[in-house]
């Protein structure tokens, strides 16, 4: 049945979490989230030995890092090498660590401290070692685009989701096949929520998004992603190109962000009480609507 009372209606159609910030996704059929966001979404974090954090856009290897989440643990696989196994709780000792100009509280892992960095620093052919965000700490999204204490973030880049309409990633593969390239998926930009069934780019323009299903729960778009290489980085091969920065910086200019270029929207939870733990499930297929802003 169509919903008259909103103007943008679409469904669930992927969820990712990234349990390692930069290293692949996993796709999953249903998730808890929480303010922070999804469940074990970016609950750990490579760094170098001074605490600050890497991703691809230095070590695009880390794309080839294939995190797992078991019923107690974090695996770690890469290709020719055996896999890494961590404790999902593993704490050890408090240390530091520095998330763009953010300096968060973390664990250091303990006993699987020295593996994992020992793991990591042949992998990416550097020394890093692993960390575990410390939820006891709170780190806040920036009270420019949110409300405070609005939006608790893990190692994140700076939002509990980023979501992303489906249709803007068809838009941008029309591009790209009209410039003799290839073809990307939504993987590109690694996002939380992919949504089926709305206009490309309704992500940017809607007031917010309600999950019909879980009455009182609603998405708020609230800053758009600036784009940065990762995009243009192959998630199957690590190989960096150009074709997808090059396509996106000739239309997604956007003036909210003094002409930076952009794609998808970082978004925070409502709805749920401020309690440790508040959390729903999320799932494939739950439809969303919202109204279209306009200022």
């Amino acid at each position: 049945m169509t919903d008259s009372t909103h103007d943008v209606q679409g469904q669930i159609a992927e969820l990712w979490i990234y349990p390692v910030k930069s290293c692949a996704g996993i796709a999953v059929q249903q998730a808890r989230l929480s303010r922070h966001g999804l469940e074990w979404d970016r609950h750990w974090m490579v760094v170098e030995p001074n605490g600050e954090f890497l991703t691809q856009r230095s070590h695009p290897r880390m794309a080839l890092i294939r995190p797992e989440i078991t019923a107690d643990s974090l695996l770690l696989h890469f290709a020719g090498q055996p896999s890494l196994q961590i404790p999902l709780l593993a704490q050890g000792e408090k240390c530091r660590a520095r998330v763009w100009s953010d300096t968060v509280q973390a664990w250091d892992l303990g006993e699987w401290a020295a593996p994992a960095r020992a793991w990591l620093s042949q992998v990416l052919e550097t020394d890093c070692q692993l960390v575990r965000f410390d939820p006891a700490q709170p780190r806040q999204a920036s009270e420019r685009w949110v409300s405070s204490g609005q939006a608790p973030v893990h190692f994140a880049d700076g939002y509990p989701l980023l979501v992303l309409s489906q249709s803007a990633v068809d838009e941008l593969n029309q591009r790209l096949a009209q410039a003799g390239e290839t073809a990307v998926d939504a993987r590109r930009f690694r996002p939380n929520i992919v949504i089926a069934g709305i206009e490309a780019h309704d992500e940017d323009r809607v007031e917010q998004l309600d999950v019909k299903e879980l009455p009182g729960l609603s998405l708020l778009p609230c800053k758009p992603c600036t784009r940065c290489p990762i995009p243009d980085i192959d998630p199957d091969t690590a190989v960096p190109g150009t074709s997808v920065g090059q396509s996106i910086g000739s239309y997604r200019q956007d003036p909210r962000v003094d002409g930076a270029i952009t794609f998808g929207m970082n978004a925070i939870v409502l709805g749920l009480p401020e309690a440790d733990g508040a959390s729903v499930q999320l799932a494939l297929g739950q439809q969303l609507a919202g109204n279209l802003r306009f200022d």
